[in-house]
C-alpha cells in the first residue's frame, strides 16, 4: 500500500509541475510525447487524475497532520 501511495504521489508532483510550466511558460509537458491528443499523452493525463482521486480518499489515513487534527 505504501509502493502505491507514493506512486500516486510522484504522479501528483508531476501534474503540479506540469501545471507550473502551462501557467508560466505556456507550455504543455504532453507536447513532449505529441500534444494533448497523443494516446501517451492522455494515459499520463488519466494516470495522474487517478492518482489525485486516489490520494484524496486515503488522504486521512496516511497524513499525519491530518490526521491529528480535531
Amino acid at each position: 500500500m505504501k509502493n502505491l501511495h507514493m506512486l500516486t504521489f510522484l504522479l501528483l508532483v508531476i501534474g503540479g509541475l506540469n501545471w507550473l510550466l502551462v501557467g508560466v511558460f505556456s507550455w504543455d509537458i504532453g507536447d513532449v510525447f505529441g500534444g494533448q491528443t497523443a494516446a501517451i499523452s492522455r494515459i499520463i493525463y488519466v494516470l495522474v487524475g487517478i492518482s489525485a482521486v486516489y490520494e484524496l480518499s486515503i488522504h486521512r489515513s496516511y497524513c499525519k497532520l491530518c490526521g491529528d487534527m480535531k
